[in-house]
Parts: C-alpha cells; sequence; structure tokens
C-alpha cells in the first residue's frame, strides 16, 4: 500500500515568502522554519533561498554566488571577472557541514564592481554588463555556475531538503527584509545544486511550484535576445522572461505578470472598450510568445518587493496572510502559521491577478 510521502505528489514542490514593508530586518530562521510543514512537497532533490538586504556593508557591489567544481576553475573563473570589475571582496561562503547536505561544490562569493573602462569601451550600462558575464560563465566556463548576481540581496540553494539547505549555509547568521523559499519536488528533470531553485538574475530571483507547458516556446523567444537556458529545468526561464520585460523593455510588475498570465482572449474581448482593453490586447499580441502555460504559482522577489502570482486557472496553491507590517506568502496556511501565528486576512488570490508588495519609502535596504 503507497503511504504519504512514498508517491509522487502531482502539486509537489514548496514555496513561502514574507517580506517587512517597513523594511525591518527579519533573521533567516524564520523562514526555514516555514519550510518544515511542507517536508513532504519536496523530495530532497533541491532546496534554496532568496534573501535581500543582507549585504548593508556592500550593498552599492554586485554579490555574485558561485558553485565551481575544483580549485583551478575558481582561480581560472576569478580571472576572468578581474577583466571586467574590481573584486573588492572574495570569500568562500559560510556553511556548516551536515550528514543530510553531501557532495557540495566549492561555494565561493564576490563582491564586485563594474570597471567604468570596460563600460565605457563596450558601450553597455553596468546591469546589462553584469548580464552578459552571468551568461557567459554559466555558458562557456565548465565547471564554475553563477547563481546569484545582485546588490545587497543572496540565493542559497543545494540538493537537499530546504530546511537542511537553510541550516547547511547558516541562514540564520543573516538578517534581511525580504526572504523566499523553495522546496523542490522535479518531475521532469534531474537534481542537482544549480537545478535548485531561486534563479536569479540581478536582483531578481523566482521560486516556482508547477510545470510549464509553453516552456520550448518561452526558451525559443528568450534566447533571440541573448538568454541562455542551460540548467536543466523549465524555471529557468521564468527569471529571464521577467528581465526581458522589466528591465530591457520597460513593462510595469502589473503589466509584465498580465504578459506571462494573460487573460483570455474571451475575457479581454467582453471588457468594455478603453484603455485597459487596448493594453491588454497589445500586450497579449506583442508578447503572446512569453504566455506561460501549464499550472503555476510563483514568487518574483526584487529590490524593494515581492510579486506572488497564480496561473490563470489556479492550478497551484497560493495563500497569503499579514500582521503588522509584515506580509507573508506561501502553499500552505501552515507555513504561514509557523511564520505568525497570529497572521490576519489569510486569502488565495485568484489565478492570474498578482499580488505586489513594495516597501514603504525604500525602507531599510
Amino acid at each position: 500500500m503507497n503511504v504519504e510521502g512514498q508517491v509522487r505528489i502531482p502539486s509537489g514542490c514548496a514555496i513561502a515568502a514574507m517580506i517587512s514593508k517597513e523594511g525591518n530586518k527579519v533573521s533567516g530562521e524564520k523562514i526555514i522554519e516555514a519550510m518544515k510543514p511542507m517536508h513532504d512537497r519536496s523530495n530532497g532533490l533541491g532546496g534554496g533561498f532568496a534573501a535581500y538586504g543582507i549585504y548593508p556593508d556592500y550593498k552599492d557591489f554586485y554579490a555574485f554566488h558561485l558553485f565551481f567544481n575544483d580549485r583551478d576553475t575558481r582561480k581560472n573563473c576569478e580571472k576572468y571577472l578581474r577583466e571586467g570589475f574590481e573584486i573588492v571582496r572574495s570569500e568562500i561562503i559560510p556553511t556548516r557541514k551536515i550528514p543530510a547536505i553531501t557532495d557540495e561544490p566549492i561555494i565561493w562569493r564576490y563582491f564586485v564592481t563594474p570597471l567604468k573602462s570596460v563600460l565605457l569601451s563596450l558601450q553597455l550600462d553596468e546591469k546589462e554588463f553584469v548580464a552578459r558575464t552571468v551568461m557567459k560563465i554559466n555558458t562557456e566556463m565548465n565547471g564554475a555556475y553563477v547563481f546569484s548576481s545582485g546588490k545587497n540581496m543572496g540565493a542559497f540553494k543545494a540538493v537537499g531538503f530546504p530546511e537542511d539547505v537553510g541550516v547547511f549555509y547558516r541562514l540564520d547568521d543573516y538578517e534581511g527584509y525580504s526572504w523566499t523559499a523553495h522546496g523542490r519536488y522535479p518531475t521532469n528533470t534531474p537534481g542537482w545544486w544549480g537545478g535548485a531553485h531561486p534563479f536569479t538574475l540581478l536582483d531578481y530571483s523566482v521560486v516556482h511550484n508547477g510545470e510549464i507547458s509553453s516552456y520550448d516556446a518561452n526558451r525559443r523567444f528568450i534566447e533571440m535576445f541573448g538568454y541562455k537556458c542551460t540548467l536543466q529545468t523549465d524555471t529557468e526561464v521564468i527569471t529571464y522572461i521577467m528581465d526581458y520585460l522589466l528591465r530591457n523593455r520597460g513593462l510595469s510588475l502589473r503589466d509584465a505578470a498580465a504578459v506571462i498570465a494573460a487573460p483570455f482572449w474571451s475575457t479581454i474581448n467582453s471588457m468594455p472598450d478603453g484603455k485597459e482593453k487596448q493594453k491588454l490586447k497589445y500586450l497579449r499580441t506583442v508578447f503572446s510568445s512569453l504566455l506561460i502555460t501549464g499550472p503555476f504559482s510563483i514568487v518574483f522577489g526584487f529590490d524593494g518587493g515581492l510579486m506572488a502570482l497564480n496561473d490563470r486557472l489556479k492550478l497551484r496553491s497560493m495563500v497569503v496572510g499579514e500582521k503588522d507590517d509584515m506580509v507573508y506568502i506561501a502553499s500552505e496556511e501552515a507555513a504561514i502559521r509557523v511564520m505568525e501565528p497570529d497572521a490576519e486576512n489569510i486569502y488565495a488570490p485568484a489565478g492570474g491577478e498578482p499580488v505586489i508588495i513594495c516597501l514603504k519609502d525604500g525602507g531599510n535596504q
């Protein structure tokens, strides 16, 4: 007889997030605890976290988190970085040795700033240069992988259950104004350190529960603009789509949500004539290849806030709760109750309707 924990869970994968709208710092311990009641949504093949506001002493520098297969690869990658960046600090990322996490690569971080002379010669702004550097390392430098590259934020991920991954990375030693977390139950792709969530680029991060049936169409479109999907999981493409829509095309968060979880044409056509109807028609037409189909719930992290979003049919669970200046998001209410037992206004967002939480007045980033 099959019992829970021994069968595939169709709605597997767990996501959780929390943010202080005032920008107050919260220990990573709380987000680790939130993943425990959702343990059976994962199968130990991937767990990870993203945290914002954790590097105040280096907030003006890009924090590159990298996995290396060996020491020589690290040295070669560091040599390449020095060609385009000033490295102001270089160190191993602190971890705890625990039995649950094995076969770890070399895990390093660099706080860097692009060299102005290089930006000038290439005629690039610094974000585009950083994004291209990440793509180049991840596609051309065998044995090296950049898994985080934003300012004053960082991703921490591994093969393992998320509650173990959090202990491994000593996340109780960090404090951030915003945290996201993921427990992976891969269905179509292997479990490996780079394939764990979150997926990041610059200060954007994505944790995702679901399966993207439109992956090939999404990937083919986004790769026309220099992005490379190499990480053996469909979620990676969501991060690049959001970067393209927000940074390159200048869309708002709400409009980007209307692209990836677009209303049905029948819904748009039934709307009264006006600017909103015109805009939705434009977004559906111009960015039709970036509609994400299939069941999904995501939490999208960015500098200064979070966005939670379900697919149009709401085929994956996601709930939101509040308490004072804190907002909590999770696959299950039980996880929210662990983070805040007295959470209020618990509700499940409608399919395709983004929940956007931003810091007040920029907060204490």
